[in-house]
């Protein structure tokens, strides 16, 4: 069976509790149709101007070498709704992995509001030249809403971080949340859109890692704690995450992100079977990380093979939270810095990597 279809397989058994929108009949799609008009009403219009761009340097003061990350996505890596640039997932992300690998950052956001999978070309293309480290993606959830067919999505998504991968770049990539979970979208559209993501979170997941790359899942955007404080990490439209949302989504990236440019704690070398972690075929894993927000998956080997009889055999983990940094602003005046950065760009060779 070859990849497409090892992920169509699975995204199809990961969508438990319903049929997904494959066996909508007429009279449901017109209900399903109404209530997501009804729902976009709820929502309301598109804010107008931009986020703020968490493009710059953090972690004042730390050591050299930099790490570079380039941050990929839609409106939940833009940071949709937040009006100060500490605010923004990029900038939360940034000052976390500088606090916890005691290394400056340079970040530069290339995420898009309301971008699809289809658009991450275009942005993996303006990333390439700044050789970084690390990819940092967040898709999927535009591509539910817009009714794109998970196949397709999985595809675009494959060929960005085969991309990313070839040009020597880690890729850790959050998979699409639950949109079931969404207040304005009432049953039975709940139910469908609930389906419909985890199919597209479990064929990401394989396709990723597929590729290389690994994953942590957002399942219901970090599960019991958006639906214990709704008002706190929901924004006004109740659809995108507040700045605390965006915040705690941020937050349970930092740590793969870490473990990504070789930064892992000590305790977290060896799997942990008690907190639920182990090596697993891909199809296992794969469902287990879609209803277990935060779980990250990382292909690995077993007597030196990648594959096994059921597939490709991957690493599943629970990483620990890191205690929450405090958000710096992106600084531009770090001429030196910035001037290293400028040359890696425009040399054919990409920079020395991170060292541990």
């Amino acid at each position: 069976m070859g990849k497409a279809a090892a992920a169509r397989k699975l995204a199809s058994a990961a969508a438990y509790g319903g049929g997904g929108l494959s066996v909508l009949g007429a009279g449901l799609y017109g209900v399903l149709t109404a209530e997501a008009k009804l729902a976009r009403k709820t929502i309301g219009p598109m804010i107008e101007h931009p986020p703020p761009d968490s493009t710059g340097w953090y972690g004042r003061g730390r050591p050299a070498p930099a790490v570079r990350i380039a941050l990929l996505g839609d409106s939940s890596a833009a940071g949709y709704g937040v009006e100060r640039v500490e605010q923004t997932p990029g900038a939360v992300l940034a000052s976390g992995v500088a606090e916890h690998a005691d290394r400056r950052v340079y970040l530069r956001d290339f995420a898009v509001v309301g971008a699809r999978s289809s658009d991450l070309e275009d942005q993996i293309t303006r990333a390439l030249p700044m050789h970084p480290d690390v990819a940092v993606i967040l898709i999927g959830a535009n591509d539910v809403t817009h009714v794109m067919p998970p196949s397709t999505s999985v595809r675009h998504l494959a060929e960005g971080v085969r991309r990313l991968k070839e040009a020597g770049v880690a890729v850790v990539v959050g998979t699409c949340p639950d949109l079931g979970t969404i207040k304005p979208i009432a049953p039975p559209l709940k139910q469908v859109a609930r389906a419909w993501s985890r199919r597209l979170a479990a064929a990401q997941t394989i396709a990723v890692i597929e590729e290389g790359g690994r994953t942590v899942s957002l399942g219901s955007i970090l599960g019991p704690e958006f639906a214990a404080a709704p008002a706190l990490l929901f924004g006004p439209d109740q659809f995108h995450p507040s700045a605390e949302g965006y915040r705690s989504l941020a937050g349970v990236m930092v740590p793969s992100v870490l473990a990504a440019v070789g930064v892992i704690e000590p305790d977290e070398k060896s799997l942990e079977s008690l907190r639920g972690e182990g090596v697993l075929p891909i199809s296992d894993a794969a469902i287990r990380a879609v209803q277990v927000p935060g779980t990250e998956l990382d292909g690995t080997e077993v007597g030196g093979s990648r594959r096994g009889v059921r597939g490709l055999w991957v690493e599943l983990r629970h990483r620990r939270r890191r205690p929450d940094s405090a958000e710096e602003t992106p600084d531009e005046s770090d001429e030196q810095a910035t001037d290293d950065v400028e040359s890696a760009e425009a040399s054919e060779e990409p920079a020395e990597p991170l060292d541990d």
